[in-house]
């Protein structure tokens, strides 16, 4: 648990450092460039000192090598299972997609025509930030994280409590705060209003439960592979897809079936939960006795 503690206090120490410093990096870069606003310049700050404590935290944490980020295996063998992975990911959250307009649960936004063009467009935008999403936080998660948690309490909490960070950094709120009322206590007020969606959680627990199964299923993958290669593909299919949807259509009004997803994005809910759940009890089940002895020794390894 010492490197799950380690990463919840780098992440506060980051946060209310950032708090602190906003003002200051606002002070400088805003009579640089009027267009940037209080909240991005201080999500940078609060970004670059998080990536320093990184840095710190996984040298700290003896997470060294490619087979501690989870890039351990053949390149070949690693491009393989990505594309495999990222193809069952954008195959398998289809049906997701076939219920969300089959119970009409979303609708095609008025004036946006579905033809190969505007596909292909929202396509490949969506895969473009998949990759990026899937790399970035599959990298720090379900790599340097998962390693450095399972050395000390094994591969089920590394699974737990990376799915358990991965879901809750999405509920981080956005808040704009006008330059004309931007103080020495606007990156507090920035940071309370960040938090401000966990106040409230019986708002966002369908979406949160969702994405933490999600979670476990990257965890599983990295557990049975050795290698984040799959965790790739599939997130990066799903953020796809999710990104197409999003991009095409809009939630439809409250209906019989709108329980099935949350307010989060109108997509990740309880219909996403229970897809999840199924699709990892079917991967456990078929790879529960195939699962190589030597990913433990790899994991375990100093």
């Amino acid at each position: 648990m010492r490197a799950f503690l380690l990463l919840l206090l780098l992440m506060a120490v980051c946060f209310v450092a950032g708090a602190l410093l906003a003002y200051p990096a606002y002070l400088i870069v805003h009579p640089l460039n009027e267009g940037w606003p209080f909240h991005r310049v201080a999500a940078r700050v609060a970004t670059l000192l998080l990536v320093i404590g990184i840095v710190v935290l996984v040298r700290h944490l003896h997470v060294t090598n490619r087979a501690d980020w989870g890039f351990g295996v053949p390149r070949t063998q690693f491009l393989r299972t990505f594309a495999l992975a990222l193809v069952l990911g954008l195959i398998s959250i289809l049906p997701i997609v076939a219920f969300l307009f089959g119970l009409d649960l979303r609708a095609i936004k008025a004036g946006v025509a579905i033809d190969l063009e505007t596909l292909s467009i929202a396509a490949g935008g969506g895969l473009l930030s998949g990759l990026v999403v899937a790399v970035t936080e599959e990298s720090f998660l379900r790599g340097a994280m998962f390693t450095a948690i399972a050395r000390e309490s094994g591969q089920r909490a590394a699974i737990l409590l990376t799915a358990l960070i991965y879901a809750a950094v999405h509920f981080l709120s956005r808040v704009h705060i006008p330059h004309e009322s931007v103080d020495w206590a606007s990156g507090f007020e920035l940071l309370a209003g960040t938090f401000a969606t966990f106040a409230h959680p019986a708002a966002f627990i369908d979406s949160f439960l969702a994405l933490a199964a999600v979670g476990v299923l990257l965890g599983l993958l990295r557990a049975r592979t050795g290698s984040i290669a799959a965790c790739i593909g599939l997130h990066a299919g799903w953020v796809c897809i999710i990104s197409v949807v999003r991009e095409l259509s809009g939630r439809a009004p409250e209906g019989r079936w709108s329980f099935l997803v949350g307010d989060y994005d109108g997509v990740v809910g309880l219909l996403v939960l229970a897809w999840t759940i199924i699709i990892s009890a079917v991967y456990w089940f078929i790879t529960r006795r195939g699962a190589k002895s030597g990913v433990s020794s790899t994991l375990t390894a100093g």
